[in-house]
């Protein structure tokens, strides 16, 4: 019996028709919807090889993906994204590596916001709105991250809490009061007291060696590393002070240096190769802050070819 081409066509077209209908239903029932979230397991292939579109046929419409399905075989499963990701980051986080050195949540409008956040608060309590291990992590991440001249990583830090920030306060109490004037020593108590009811003091030392040893290395600069070390150090102060702030507490820098050097060193044990440099003192603000004076930015910034 001799099948009419009509009817063999017709079974042809009816039979690609169905096969698109299944693959079609297959692609939405996976998530391989392009431009909207995807599948873990989509490889990028299938978005760079498919070509769909009004206009094109069931045949064409197969030829467009059946290549991309072909490359499975040959391309590797790329690692597994979240499932909100898009095929347009697929293909660039698979294909493309994109190199960055700045954060991508924080923009210079936000640091900056942080930047003027920063005040000195003087009134503060004996309590903290994170947990000392945040404290910790902030302070760790500071020393890692913050510059030093030929990185040369002079800073040292020490953190003192409850009972131990107290006793700070007390050694800085007992060393002023032999050596201020009882008409003095009031208001200078008075002062000392304030440090004392706050949570916690960080104290900020710059090493001996680390300095010395870059002067042996680079002769020529030796005048100038002690200098650099000290910017660096300020740097780690301005880093924690603004994180601090950030957090939710109040802080202000005091420098009882030299004078309680050496207590520090024997209460707590510092190496004498550390030498203090300033007292972070923080804690839950208890009071508010005055208005800051501003000089001309005119007179205190310069540009030029801009």
């Amino acid at each position: 019996m001799q099948i009419p081409l009509w009817a063999f066509l017709l079974t042809i077209l009816v039979a690609l028709s169905w096969r698109e209908i299944r693959m079609a239903s297959f692609v939405k029932s996976a998530g391989f919807q392009l431009g909207r979230s995807v599948n873990a397991n989509v490889p990028t292939a299938l978005f760079g090889g498919a070509t769909t579109g009004a206009g094109v046929g069931a045949g064409a419409g197969i030829r467009a993906i059946l290549p991309s399905f072909a490359l499975l075989n040959r391309q590797s499963t790329p690692s597994t994204p979240t499932s909100t990701t898009t095929a347009s980051s697929l293909y660039h986080s698979t294909t493309h590596k994109h190199f960055s050195t700045t954060t991508a949540s924080m923009s210079s409008k936000a640091f900056l916001e942080t930047v003027k956040a920063r005040r000195t608060y003087y009134a503060l309590k004996k309590e903290s709105t994170i947990p000392d291990a945040k404290v910790q992590e902030i302070i760790k991440e500071t020393v890692l991250h913050v510059p030093s001249s030929f990185n040369s990583q002079s800073t040292r830090v020490v953190l003192l809490v409850k009972e131990e920030h107290d006793k700070l306060w007390e050694i800085t109490k007992e060393t002023l009061k032999a050596i201020v004037s009882a008409e003095q020593w009031t208001a200078t108590e008075q002062r000392l007291n304030g440090f004392k009811a706050a949570y916690g003091t960080v104290l900020f030392f710059e090493s001996r060696s680390a300095i010395s040893t870059m002067q042996e290395k680079f002769a020529l600069y030796a005048d100038k590393f002690p200098v650099w070390a000290t910017q660096s150090d300020a740097m780690h102060q301005f880093t924690i002070w603004a994180a601090l702030e950030a957090e939710g507490l109040g802080a202000n820098l005091q420098h009882y240096n030299p004078l309680i050097d050496q207590k520090v060193a024997e209460t707590w044990g510092i190496d004498s190769d550390w030498v203090l440099n300033a007292q972070l003192v923080f804690g839950t603000p208890a009071g508010g802050v005055g208005e800051k004076a501003f000089s001309p930015v005119e007179d205190r910034f310069k540009s030029f070819g801009v």
